[in-house]
């Protein structure tokens, strides 16, 4: 019988061609979008979800008041991991984790800048990264040991076993490749090439640090089996005092791994999300994507319905029972289904390259995975099944009495199971396309923000070998050659902030302030390399005066916070220095554009550095002052490859988030478009077939093609408007939640929802206008022939 159901599906297939192209297109266009969001979602669930001991490792969290705000962080003291495990029994094993370190790799004449981490040598024992070669315990044991990844082993040794080969790191020291890592998964939040050992890294810095105020790691702690949670977070809560008496109210607590990609968003010290909303919305994103798809097929096949009456009528005559007639139409919904699906599957292999260079992911479809292979059978069969269901049990009620008498009559009421899912389709495509607009507009107000800087022909670089100690004659031959107008140096990039503190003293201070103010240290002529605005005072200047290693330049913030008179001169006390203020600029934006400034002080040259900005002389091509300042850096810095990157490319990596969200809810917005009005034409359809005469009487009787067409087009016109009315206030507060995110917002306008609702009746009268169009101009005598 099974196969007597699908013969009869593909024999309706190719009857009905236009009509199962479209309905096979609608599905396979839906089918593809929520696969691919669908991709996206399990690739965020199992961030490092792999890892075997999983369900006991979590990360050590700071949690403490500034300025009136309880924060949590997840950077520690380095010395936090071995007294969790000297004091606390229900802690196995505890891994310290740097910041990315770029280090410099050689091997024969290859010398390659590598991004890695230094780690104890627990890391391979606590977290499950395949090794190829080499044994997770063992593995960084040794001071001059380095594990490679399997991609970087082979830039460095190609096709040769790296075992036991040697690396000059840093111009430096020798390592021994003592372990080769399979390639990381593009599902966990660790990007590294190469793992150090920590004793490495304690050797250069002269020792163990145990300093309670240095939060600049991460901690990663493996709890024993059944170890006792309350008990230990009870036990971290007091930890930092005991240890740092000056912290009375600084409280501390581990994360477990399972909250750490999806639910680490915290406000005022208290989990509010994260990342999970993101996933929720995705999700329902790809819900009514599938369902518009599904409601495209129901409205297409009852539009049909007068065309199948007869079939059904007759099958009934013969003995065919209501459950069978079911059967048979969900049969042909899930076949339709099942090309559609393989349709979906090629289009998502051609869009997959594009999604994850938007998305900045790797995800793919495996074929090979049985479980993947299921979940695409179990997708395909659900969306046939939901697709069929309405129409199966619509077109199986039929009356073969009311049907072979000629007096079966389609419903007539102005509220229709396939108008309410026409206005559902609509709902969410205006909310989309509303959406879109206010995630364009919120961008763009953070981009015309003030950065507070001129990033025009401003560049930098890192110091690294030979840079520092060569520092005056680069930046001489740059100015000397008519490359660079001004040369400092910095401690971050000028879009980074790379220290923070809260220890400063100023006289008058409060002692009950709190206030964590942004560092930054800078050598000469910072506000003219890089294009401060000054309020008070001036820029660092050497030369004229020598004091300026221990000036210091403050922004308006923090101007506020020590509410200084007369800021010039006073003295502000840091890491054991007395710092003088010579200058006040303008907040200019270091963090995210879309939040206030912060406090920030710019210490001056007996600071430390870590780069190098330069303004380029703009007299001179862009493609010709790289090339030569290349070549300056290659000269006294031969062995290190030269990097430079420009200001205003990494100040728009900024908004690469938001833009991204608003790339994917333009698209999803596009296709969700396409999709309802293909339901609207299949409505479309399904009217002009039910009023096929009306419309040849009215133009017997004189009516004309623009009447005809105004009166078919207001019905569909009406159900946008609806749509409409009910899209607006939803997608208001769906956004208006969104933008609580951002202190700097925009003002959600009325002209959006007005530009949405007009974009939206337009492309419906384009829509439906084909098919009025169609209805209007056709022979009436051929409608009115059985009359």
């Amino acid at each position: 019988m099974l196969s007597t159901f699908f013969k009869i599906a593909f024999r309706n297939i190719f009857k009905n061609k236009v009509f199962s192209l479209i309905n096979i297109s609608g599905l396979a266009i839906g089918m593809a979008s929520a696969m691919l969001i669908l991709l996206w979602i399990e690739n965020e669930i199992t961030y490092d979800q792999f890892h075997e001991k999983k369900d006991r490792i979590y990360e050590a969290w700071n949690r403490t008041n500034f300025s009136g705000e309880l924060h949590c962080w997840n950077t520690t003291p380095k010395v936090l991991g071995r007294t969790m495990e000297h004091d606390f029994p229900e802690v196995e094993r505890t891994v310290r984790v740097n910041w990315p370190q770029v280090t410099l790799f050689s091997v024969g004449d290859k010398n390659l800048n590598i991004k890695g981490h230094y780690v104890d040598e627990a890391f391979l024992d606590l977290f499950t990264f395949p090794l190829l070669k080499g044994h997770p315990k063992t593995a960084l044991n040794d001071i001059h040991s380095v594990v490679l990844t399997q991609t970087l082993a082979k830039k460095l040794f190609g096709e040769e076993d790296p075992m036991g080969r040697n690396i000059v790191i840093d111009n430096k020291e020798n390592f021994t490749v003592t372990g080769v890592l399979k390639d990381l998964p593009n599902n966990t939040r660790f990007e590294f090439e190469y793992l150090i050992p920590w004793k490495y890294l304690e050797s250069k810095e002269g020792g163990p640090e145990n300093n309670w105020g240095n939060n600049s790691t991460r901690t990663y702690v493996l709890l024993k089996p059944n170890a006792n949670l309350a008990s230990l977070q009870a036990k971290m809560k007091v930890m930092k005092p005991r240890y740092d008496p000056d912290e009375p109210k600084w409280e501390m607590f581990v994360y477990p791994l399972s909250r750490w990609r999806l639910h680490s968003g915290f406000e005022n010290g208290v989990e509010t999300g994260g990342r999970i909303t993101l996933v929720y919305l995705f999700g329902i994103i790809a819900g009514f994507v599938l369902l518009i798809a599904c409601i495209n097929f129901m409205n297409l096949s009852t539009a049909r319905s007068e065309k199948r009456a007869k079939e059904v009528g007759i099958r009934k005559v013969v003995g065919a029972n209501k459950a069978s007639l079911i059967y048979q139409f969900i049969a042909e919904s899930i076949l339709l289904s099942f090309l559609a699906g393989v349709i979906a599957v090629g289009l998502v292999s051609l869009i997959l390259p594009w999604f994850n260079e938007l998305s900045v992911k790797q995800l793919r479809l495996d074929f090979t995975n049985q479980t993947y292979c299921l979940a695409g059978c179990a997708f395909v069969l659900f969306t046939g099944f939901l697709a069929g269901s309405y129409p199966a049990f619509f077109l199986s009620a039929f009356q073969p009495v009311k049907v072979l008498k000629g007096t079966f009559q389609p419903v007539k009421a102005a509220i229709t199971p396939r108008k309410v899912l026409v206005v559902l389709q609509f709902v969410f495509a205006i909310s989309l396309i509303i959406s879109t607009i206010i995630v364009r507009k919120q961008i763009e107000h953070a981009q015309d923000r003030e950065s507070g800087y001129d990033k025009n022909n401003l560049v930098y670089t890192f110091i690294e070998g030979d840079v520092a100690k060569n520092y005056d004659l680069i930046k001489n031959e740059l100015i000397s050659k008519g490359l660079a107008a001004s040369v400092t140096k910095t401690s971050a990039p000028l879009t980074e902030a790379w220290s923070d503190g809260w220890g400063f003293d100023w006289d008058g201070k409060d002692p009950a302030d709190k206030t964590d103010f942004d560092r930054f240290c800078a050598d000469d002529a910072i506000g003219k390399t890089v294009g401060f605005r000054f309020t008070h005072g001036r820029d660092f200047n050497l030369k004229d005066y020598p004091s300026d290693s221990l000036g210091m330049i403050i922004n308006e913030s923090a101007l506020k916070v020590m509410k200084f008179k007369n800021p010039i001169g006073q003295l502000i006390k840091d890491n054991g220095k007395d710092w003088h203020v010579v200058g006040v600029i303008k907040d200019f934006i270091l963090h995210s554009p879309y939040h206030p400034t912060r406090p920030m002080v710019i210490e001056g040259a007996k600071g430390w550095f870590n780069a190098i900005h330069i303004r380029f002389n703009p007299k001179n091509g862009t493609a010709q002052n790289l090339a030569q300042m290349e070549l300056i850096f290659r000269k006294y810095n031969p062995k290190y490859p030269f990097f430079s990157r420009f200001l205003d490319d990494a100040y728009a990596k900024k908004f690469e988030d938001e833009k991204r969200i608003g790339t994917l809810a333009g698209f999803f917005a596009g296709l969700t478009i396409f999709i309802s009005c293909l339901g609207l034409f299949g409505l479309a359809t399904y009217l002009a077939e039910n009023r096929i005469k009306e419309i040849g009487i009215r133009k017997v009787l004189g009516a004309s093609v623009a009447g005809i067409v105004g009166m078919l087009s207001k019905d569909f016109l009406m159900l946008v408007g609806i749509a409409l009315l009910i899209a607006c206030p939803v997608a208001w507060w769906g956004m208006h939640s969104w933008l609580q995110n951002y202190q700097y917002r925009i003002t959600i306008e009325w002209y959006v929802f007005a530009l949405a609702g007009a974009l939206s009746l337009l492309i419906a009268l384009c829509t439906v206008s084909f098919q009025a169009i169609k209805a209007a101009v056709a022979n009436p005598v051929k409608s009115l022939r059985a009359e």
